[in-house]
């Protein structure tokens, strides 16, 4: 089981304020922040579902290749709200919301693009 995992992102603050927009929709939130002054590296931000982050982003040096992450929701309406706000937010459409039968007959899912091209997905398997 995964417990957390996260992405580096050039524009730190421009990200944050994506995902804050990106997937309050999902449910989540900024959960946790650190400074580099405490991390003794880089910036950090940690969101997820109250009360634990498990999706964090840092600054630095973009994920090359670009990174697919995907968040399980359960509700086709979760994963269209999250493509309206992701692409209001500044992202680029990467998939429209929609059944993709060629997984499996209820996989729904939605793909946008992050400011630095990594490939965010929210995806219901319910019918």
């Amino acid at each position: 089981m995964i417990d957390h995992t996260g992405l580096s992102v050039s524009d730190y603050e421009r990200s944050k304020a994506f995902y804050i927009a990106a997937l309050a929709p999902i449910g989540y939130q900024l959960l946790a922040e650190f400074p580099a002054a405490v991390t003794g590296s880089t910036d950090v931000a940690g969101f997820g579902e109250p009360p634990k982050p498990d999706f964090w982003i840092h600054r630095g040096v973009p994920n090359q290749p670009p990174i697919h992450i995907a968040f399980r929701v359960d509700s086709r309406a979760k994963v269209d709200a999250f493509h309206r706000a992701a692409m209001a937010a500044g992202g680029t459409d990467n998939g429209p919301p929609g059944l993709r039968p060629h997984y499996h007959p209820n996989y729904y899912g939605a793909f946008v693009r992050d400011p630095d091209g990594h490939n965010i997905e929210a995806v219901c398997h319910e019918g």
